[in-house]
């Protein structure tokens, strides 16, 4: 073999294996990077985006953990959704003897009263048990009944590994949840705007009741949000969370946060005292860094091929808009033009006028999602359609229906067939007619020959 030859066959080798590994590179670069260079001492966490659900960090986030008082986050929210804020609750002899002596409290007495608002208030911020205790009472008339309630509403929020058993959270084999579960739970109640007004107030007075003559305070014990214990964790882009702690349980969390428009949840369980508020603030500077939102209405479009599930409102424009609260959340170094969209079937019980929905994954992860709208438009020409831009027009090519018209031209065509097919059938009659008519109305046409009869022969003499 020829030296040139055998240079020739390497640099080609080279060049296909420098293509490989490039290829690859890109590959992983443009459509499988996830961030996931941070880490925490809680033993589950994970971050979740508010508006998509979209999960952007997660430590084993399915394994099961005593959630301690980040139970009454699903507390608020049944209550949020079953009771008017001025409604009364009355504290029973079981409320306020029924709770764990020296765990959290707001010392209430039995029978005393007090609104739904303010009650809820003493449990999101002292975390007082024996508020959680009475709200349970007061919307289903007992605790198991309420229980029953909470463990409906998180198979329906998309729990798959939670049980509760009371409305505190203190300690009992019967009472858990994970990391993920807890953050559906927690997307579903901060979407309420009270919820959220509740757990980002820092402090709150209860005025006078029945057996109290004097105010009670109250402060929120999350220490990301509020100076009352220490100003050592503050967070300033922090909404807002509710803390939790039992010996089986240890420490656990939830915190809401918001930067740059993008609100994010944090959940840690099973953590060590005083790390969860660090491991909360690192993982959401890490999210916040690393991670934007994009609303779907400024990229996506509804095209002809995705009749299968809007039908032919998709055809037009004016009849099908995306949602623009729609949004995908991914990360900084990847592009929306990385996305893959899918539309499928969806309904919403609370808007009748949602055909369909836009679902977006990157890196194989859902992303995102919009809703597809009927406008209930009524579609008209317009002046200016069918003419180009440049010449000042809409650029729109549009096909005006004349359904009167239409109608005119096709009775006129089947007349048209009609009177052909007759005049085909009677062809024959026709055409002896014409003959019979000519042979009436026409004179025998004269010659320059005369015919002489001799013997019975025909002769012919020119003149």
């Amino acid at each position: 073999m020829s030296l040139k030859r055998f240079i020739s066959k390497l640099l080609a080798f080279v060049l296909l294996i420098n293509g490989l590994f490039l290829f690859n590179y890109r590959d992983v670069k443009a459509a499988d990077y996830w961030p996931s260079g941070v880490d925490v001492t809680a033993e589950s966490a994970i971050i979740m985006e508010q508006e998509t659900g979209t999960i952007l960090y997660s430590k084993n986030i399915d394994e099961v953990h005593y959630p301690a008082s980040i139970t009454k986050i699903m507390t608020a929210l049944i209550v949020l959704e079953k009771c008017k804020l001025d409604e009364t609750v009355k504290f029973s002899a079981e409320a306020v003897y029924g709770t764990e002596l020296g765990s959290s409290s707001i010392a209430r007495d039995v029978n005393e009263e007090m609104t739904v608002e303010q009650t809820l208030y003493g449990m999101m911020l002292e975390s007082a048990n024996e508020c959680a205790y009475a709200l349970g009472e007061h919307v289903a008339g007992d605790i198991p009944s309420f229980v029953k309630m909470m463990n409906e509403k998180a198979k329906e929020l998309g729990c798959t590994n939670t049980h509760f058993n009371n409305t505190n959270g203190l300690p009992d084999e019967e009472h858990y949840t994970t990391a993920h579960d807890m953050a559906l739970i927690s997307r579903a109640a901060f979407a309420i705007p009270k919820f959220a007004e509740i757990v980002g107030t820092k402090n709150y007075t209860i005025p006078p009741t029945n057996k109290h003559a004097d105010p009670t305070p109250l402060n929120n014990h999350h220490q990301m949000l509020h100076y009352y214990k220490s100003n050592k964790y503050i967070y300033d882009y922090c909404l807002g969370g509710k803390t939790g702690y039992t010996a089986v349980a240890g420490a656990t969390l939830v915190t809401y946060a918001k930067k740059d428009g993008m609100t994010l949840i944090c959940v840690v369980m099973k953590d060590t005292v005083g790390e969860q508020y660090p491991d909360s603030t690192n993982l959401f500077e890490y999210c916040f860094d690393n991670f934007s939102t994009y609303s779907v209405a400024d990229f996506a479009s509804i095209s002809e091929e995705d009749t299968n599930i809007t039908g032919i409102l998709s055809e037009n424009s004016d009849l099908i808009k995306i949602d623009k609260k729609g949004m995908i959340v991914i990360p900084k170094t990847a592009s929306v033009l990385d996305v893959v969209s899918e539309v499928v079937p969806y309904s919403d019980k609370n808007n009748k006028s949602v055909v369909g929905q836009l679902k977006y994954t990157y890196a194989d992860r859902a992303v995102g999602q919009a809703n597809l709208v009927f406008t209930n438009a009524e579609i008209k020409s317009y002046p200016f359609d069918n003419i180009p831009t440049e010449q000042g027009g809409s650029g729109k090519e549009y096909i005006q229906v004349d359904y009167p018209k239409i109608g005119l031209i096709i009775l006129c065509v089947i007349a048209f067939v009609a009177l052909v097919l007759f005049i085909r059938s009677k062809s024959s009659e026709i055409l002896l007619f014409r003959h019979r008519f000519r042979s009436r109305h026409t004179k025998p046409t004269k010659t320059n020959m005369t015919i002489i009869r001799d013997n019975g022969k025909k002769r012919r003499r020119r003149k």
